[in-house]
């Protein structure tokens, strides 16, 4: 396995919601949504620590109107209209989902809104159960190719082929969450 190094808040680009360093260097996310990039890291294997303190105290929606608690990774984030995620959902139905987000001709969130999502099936489903409040999680994935593997806590989680329209488009890893208060750490491979 490559060795990660931890991304600080001073390479993370916050486009939605609002980050606050913690003196032990995790991030605070309390805030019903949360969005950010790390520029220069175009990594194939990237890991999220994370730590629910519980819901936030705000709760929103999703785009779609769906009522959601997740924490996750973006891959491939060429904006917020092309990229894909790995998504731990806590309610309504904990597991993993992987999905990707393709607008060819959208760049900004703004532009698509919640358009342009596909869920991706994984090649043998594994139950997951939500993660556990105040304890400290791993949400790990490896891109090789067109192969994704997600580790949940140690364990494969997810396995699958991503298609070719996800592939179509490149560029930098990131974390999404949503309605969670959490403390969290974004580590890459050097870039």
């Amino acid at each position: 396995m490559t060795p990660l190094a931890s991304v600080p808040l001073a390479r993370l680009q916050v486009t939605e919601g609002r980050l606050v360093e913690q003196p032990d260097g995790g991030l605070l996310s309390d805030g019903p949504r949360m969005r950010a990039v790390a520029p220069g890291w175009l990594a194939r294997q990237v890991e999220l620590r994370f730590t629910v303190l519980g819901p936030s105290e705000v709760q929103q929606p999703l785009a779609s109107g769906a009522p959601r608690q997740q924490v996750g990774l973006k891959l491939r984030a060429k904006d917020g209209c092309n990229l894909v995620y790995v998504m731990w959902r806590v309610t309504p139905k904990p597991g993993i989902v992987v999905n990707y987000k393709r607008n060819p001709d959208q760049h900004r969130s703004a532009d698509c809104g919640n358009q342009g999502y596909t869920v991706v099936k994984p090649s043998h489903p594994t139950r997951v159960d939500a993660p556990s409040r105040n304890t400290a999680h791993v949400l790990r994935a490896r891109l090789e190719g067109p192969r994704l593997r997600v580790w949940a806590d140690e364990a494969l989680a997810w396995e699958g082929t991503l298609p070719d329209a996800a592939l179509s488009f490149d560029g930098p890893v990131g974390m999404r969450s949503d309605n969670l208060r959490l403390v969290l750490r974004l580590l890459v491979a050097n870039p």
